[in-house]
Formats: C-alpha cells, structure tokens, sequence
C-alpha cells in the first residue's frame, strides 16, 4: 500500500496542480499566462498551492478509503458475498423484465421509472437472499448431493480400500508401543479388529532405537520389540499400512488425521494425544484409563494381606503395594515394614494419580491411655 500512497500523491499532486493552474487562469482572464508576467504572480502560486494540497489529500481520497472497503470485505462472510450477488442479479433481471412496460411511459416517467427499478429491485434482491443466506446454503449443498450419480455415491473412497476387512481396526501410537502392555491387552483379546501401524510410526521408533542416548534407545528398541512379539499373534492381527497424511508434520496430527479420515479409533497413553484427540472428536482407547478400571476396588470393611515396604508421609504410617500398583497407606504401619500382614480396608479414594487406599492393620489396637487405680 505504501507504494500505491505515493503513486497516488503524484498524480494527486499533478491533478491539483493543474486545477490550480486553471483556477490562476481564470482569475487572471489570461490565455496564456506564460507571456504574462503579471499574471504569472498569481498562476504560479495557486498552482504550488494545488500540488501541495493534492499530494496531502491524494491517499484520504484513493488508498485510505480502498484500505477500509478492503478490511469491511474482508470481515464480510463469503457466504453473504455470495448471496448477496445472486440476489443482485436476480434482482437486476426482474427489474429488466419490469422495464420494458415501464420504458413505454410518457415522459418524464419513461426515462425515469426503468432506472428506479433497477435500483429498487437490484437492492431488494441483495437484502433478500443475505437475510436468507443460509437457505441459499442449504438449497445449493442439497442440489449438489442431488448430482451425485448412484455410482458415485456406492463408489468407496480408494484409500478406505487400504484398511483391512472385518473388525473395526485401530491405530497405535508410539507411547503405547513402547509402553508394552499392548501386548497384554492384545493377547486377552479385549481388542477385535487389527491393530494398525502406520509406516510413519514404525520410521519413528526406528529413529529412537538409534538415538545416541541410552535411555531413548533402549525405548525404542523396546517397543521394536513389542511390535515384533505383537505379530506372532494371530489374534488381533498387526499390520504396518501405508497410510500416511502428507499435509501434516506432526506424527499425533497425522494420527489424528488418519483417524478422522477412516473414523477409527487411536490406542495410546499419551495424555495430550489423548486430550487433543478428544477435543476433535477422534476416538481414543487410553491403556492408562483401562489399567485404572480394571484395578480391583476394595470396599471399607473388607481385608486384604499386604507387604508394608517403606514409611508413609503422616507418623506412624507405612506404605504397601498391590499387583496392579494401587498405593495402600496403612495406619499404625511404621513397626510393621517389611512384614506381610492382614489389613482391614478403611477408606478408598480415586485421584488424578490413581487409586489410593488406607488400611489399618486387622489386629491392632489403640494403647490405652486411661490409669488404672
């Protein structure tokens, strides 16, 4: 736009410039002013005075008005655009057809009435079919299902061929990989259809299994693995597909895409994959939110053996655990870590970190305090 401010205060200038050439002119009543030196006192002047004010006023007058129907177009929906110019052109044709009767009037009415109408119906057919935009949406989706041959319509898309047949498959993500308890979950055949591995994904744990780090190839070389233990399964069935989303980066986004796309699921136990996808409206089966439901759920009242193993937070606390992991917090447990021993559950409560349940041991009792006399 800075470029288009000067072009125009150039010709602004050269405009104004010439009117106040003309203004001196006819003040002065001199042809030629030229040959005039009296006159030139006053051409001279108003013509520097109207090449100052044109190149001052040019831009308030061209670019700034063009800058601000610029932003109004562009805060104006497209459907209205839309509308609003098939409303003007059928407002346009009927006030064609109008003009012709109109047009045979005696004047001045003849000349006058066709371009009246014109406004009249042109404007009327715009506001019309702005306020009833989203019919016109509706009509003109519905005329394009309509044109869809039966062919068409029963014709599968090319890369839903690509899926497997049978049960509804889902995608694995690295996290669940690597994680391994997959390979659990998949042998209790509490997951029907094939598991799914984009290439895209197996690329990624290859990269991590060569990392440099330790750490980072050790995971990846784990979950190599897993994938290698997860095909000798002939129950759910692993296949490494060649689906891909090239218009996205992102290995989650590409998930995502990819799931939206053949509407499948996404196994995974990344919490902001999971969130994420959540918020999209993809399907997410978190092994973290399984292994939490399946946990075994113990009631007030109920006993359990249990090995104390460390101290707790609170005095006189000690700490346990159960196979599944859940934190038991034994009351009156310090004097009794590292023995196995019968606790009677008191509370259970669920937290964001999991399940945490409080015991106390089945034979203990409160000292007690009161003097005997």
């Amino acid at each position: 736009m800075l470029v288009f401010d000067r072009i125009f205060r150039i010709l602004g200038l050269i405009v104004f410039a010439i009117i106040g050439w003309e203004i001196g002119v006819i003040i002065t009543d001199t042809p030629n002013p030229l040959h005039d030196l009296e006159s030139l006192k006053y051409v001279v002047p108003l013509t520097l005075v109207g090449a100052i004010v044109g190149w001052v006023i040019a831009p308030w007058i061209t670019t700034r008005p063009a800058r601000y129907a610029i932003r109004v177009v562009r805060q104006i929906p497209i459907e209205e655009v839309i509308a609003g110019s098939i409303g003007l052109i059928l407002g346009l044709i009927v006030s064609a057809l109008v003009a012709i009767p109109l047009a045979k009037l005696p004047p001045p009415f003849g000349p006058i009435l066709p371009f009246i109408a014109s406004i009249i119906f042109g404007y009327l057919g715009a506001l019309i079919l702005v306020l009833r935009r989203d019919d016109l949406v509706k009509l003109l989706k519905s005329l394009q299902k309509e044109r869809i041959t039966p062919t068409q319509a029963e014709e599968p898309d090319a890369s839903v061929s690509q899926l497997p047949s049978g049960p509804m498959p889902v995608l694995l993500d690295t996290s669940v990989i690597i994680d391994g308890r997959i390979l659990d979950v998949a042998k209790t055949g509490f997951l029907p259809g094939p598991l799914l591995v984009p290439r895209f994904i197996l690329s990624e744990l290859q990269y991590i299994a060569d990392s440099s780090d330790a750490l980072r190839r050790a995971r990846g070389r784990r979950g190599l693995q897993v994938l290698d233990d997860l095909q000798k399964l002939e129950h759910p069935r692993l296949e490494i597909v060649d689906l891909d989303a090239p218009e996205v980066r992102d290995v989650d986004e590409k998930l995502m895409a990819l799931a939206r796309r053949f509407q499948i699921g996404i196994v995974t136990n990344d919490y902001n994959l999971n969130r994420v996808a959540a918020l999209q409206g993809v399907r997410v089966l978190n092994l973290n939110d399984l292994a939490n439901a399946v946990k075994a759920i113990y009631l007030p009242g109920e006993h359990l053996r249990l090995r104390i193993i460390q101290e707790g937070k609170e005095p006189d606390q000690g700490v346990g655990y159960l196979e599944d992991g859940t934190m038991v917090v034994v009351e009156h447990g310090r004097d009794l870590i590292g023995q196995e021993v019968e606790l009677e559950v008191t509370k259970a409560l669920q937290t964001s970190a999991g399940r945490m349940i409080f015991a106390a041991p089945v034979h203990h009792h409160e000292p007690d305090n009161d003097l005997v006399l």
